[in-house]
């Protein structure tokens, strides 16, 4: 466990490490870079994951838009469903 998780006095203040990430979709002739956000939690939640990935684009827009997040008790597991998760459905930008 590192350090930084005893600057947490209250759990409830879900302290995090943030971890950034850059990936590019390809989509026909075009490339989307999605930047993903890893949230390292110094205490894991009611399910025991630890860690949440979010993309700061959606995808799906115009049919039902989809923000790609993916949990995991490891941030492998949380990024790795988040990129799956942004392949799932395409960007429709406006």
């Amino acid at each position: 466990m590192s350090e930084w998780t005893f600057a947490q006095s209250d759990s409830a203040d879900e302290l995090a490490h943030l971890h950034f990430f850059s990936i590019n979709k390809r989509q026909g002739d075009e490339i989307i870079e999605f930047r993903i956000t890893v949230k390292e939690y110094a205490t894991p939640n009611h399910l025991s994951m630890r860690f949440y990935a979010e993309a700061d684009k959606q995808t799906n827009q115009k049919t039902a838009p989809y923000t790609p997040t993916g949990w995991g008790s490891t941030l492998l597991q949380a990024l790795s469903d988040c990129v799956k998760a942004i392949q799932r459905f395409p960007y429709e930008a406006e």
